[in-house]
């Protein structure tokens, strides 16, 4: 028998077309159903391609410690996909950010390093560049790597081409 793991899952969603749209068009209006991924969102997939092709690339290997600036559905699917490739986690975020998403992450094995309200996610940046810097883990940057928007341009793009024949 054979058994699909996480990474087999994300991706592959639904894509529906929407019928009740506001006015009166003709237009056929598509939506994919990225809420269908395992963490529940669409940033299962730039999670799963920013680790995946650092790993490719040799930066990364499990059992190293990753580090992340965020302020939510990215930190949860980096949780995620960092645990069922086994890594650690640390999320860097603002205090006053959802503890129910702090729980989520939780439950994958991420630990925190809050900042303050007041320094906002470029502070949590910061820290998690200051942490790097001091050796205590990796840095996948979501904000400026380029793994993230092309999980969507490779996976997301080629899905909804193939789905509605081009």
């Amino acid at each position: 028998m054979s058994y699909k793991t996480l990474d087999d899952v994300v991706g592959n969603t639904p894509l529906v077309k929407l019928k009740r749209m506001p006015g009166h068009t003709s237009n056929v209006v598509l939506g994919k159903l990225e809420g269908n991924n395992p963490a529940g969102s669409v940033k299962d997939r730039p999670a799963l391609s920013m680790i995946m092709r650092a790993e490719q690339s040799g930066r990364i290997k499990p059992g190293d410690t990753l580090i992340e600036a965020t302020s939510g559905n990215t930190g949860i699917a980096l949780a995620m996909v960092s645990a069922m490739r086994g890594y650690k986690m640390i999320l860097v975020m603002p205090e006053h950010l959802s503890i129910e998403r702090r729980q989520t992450m939780a439950a994958f094995g991420a630990k925190f390093v809050l900042t303050s309200e007041q320094q906002g996610m470029e502070g949590a940046r910061d820290v998690a560049e200051n942490m790097q810097g001091r050796g205590e883990g990796i840095i996948l940057d979501q904000f400026a790597n380029s793994d993230n928007p092309l999980a969507h341009y490779d996976n997301t793009g080629r899905e909804i081409w193939e789905e509605t024949s081009g």
